[in-house]
């Protein structure tokens, strides 16, 4: 009997059009030079860093992931506050670039009133969180050895915006959830099916043990 033992990765894209959220917790650096636009540099997202528990998974983001988004036409904004902008990329005042550690990007300070009250709190730390705002086109589903179940992004379909933001919450976990949920109803599926199929091996060798012995019988 051949061993038919179930293995499984899942890729579950349904929600790829729906718009997500993630915070990091991170340092800004405001560089000052005389007679120059000040500039905010951060990162806004970092590869292969496991995020904290987003309400029963995991996630992480695959170096590459940011490959074709990148000349998306991107704002960097004040807590995803469209009325707050600070830079974007398609005039030059905004310059997202992928390093080793993650996506990076500086804007260069516009100068109004909210964005110098920025400034000060980001200079004092009590602003030391970033952002990013997307959509997914690819993402893979596993169970780590630990049994935790981890998504990890393996593409992303669209960047709207990178962001300062005042706390580290994960707002927006909800379209990761329902994935789970699919993941979740695929492995039950998947383990029943193995636990079927299992059942039926059973019953064949039993019946050919049985055949073998001479406890079936036949017909002339």
């Amino acid at each position: 009997m051949k061993d038919c033992s179930l293995r499984w990765t899942n890729f579950f894209n349904a929600n790829e059009m729906e718009r997500e959220e993630r915070v990091w917790d991170m340092e800004f650096r405001v560089v000052r030079e005389d007679n120059k636009t000040p500039l905010v540099r951060g990162i806004a997202a970092v590869f292969n860093k496991l995020s904290e528990n987003l309400g029963g998974f995991r996630e992480k983001i695959d170096p590459g992931a940011f490959d074709e988004v990148m000349n998306d036409d991107v704002r960097a904004l004040f807590n995803h506050d469209r009325n707050l902008i600070l830079g974007r990329t398609k005039p030059g005042t905004l310059r997202l670039s992928l390093t080793p550690e993650g996506l990076a990007y500086e804007y260069d300070d516009p100068g109004n009133s909210y964005s110098i009250d920025l400034l000060r709190s980001l200079e004092r730390g009590d602003v030391s969180q970033s952002s990013f705002a997307f959509y997914v086109e690819d993402d893979r589903w596993d169970e780590d050895s630990e049994g935790r179940v981890i998504r990890t992004i393996k593409k992303f379909k669209r960047l709207f915006d990178v962001s300062p933001v005042t706390y580290p919450a994960y707002p927006d976990t909800s379209v990761g959830k329902r994935s789970l949920e699919a993941f979740e109803a695929e492995k039950t599926k998947g383990l029943q099916a193995q636990k079927d199929l299992e059942e039926m091996n059973e019953r064949i060798a039993q019946f050919e043990i049985n055949e073998a012995n001479g406890l079936i019988g036949h017909k002339n």
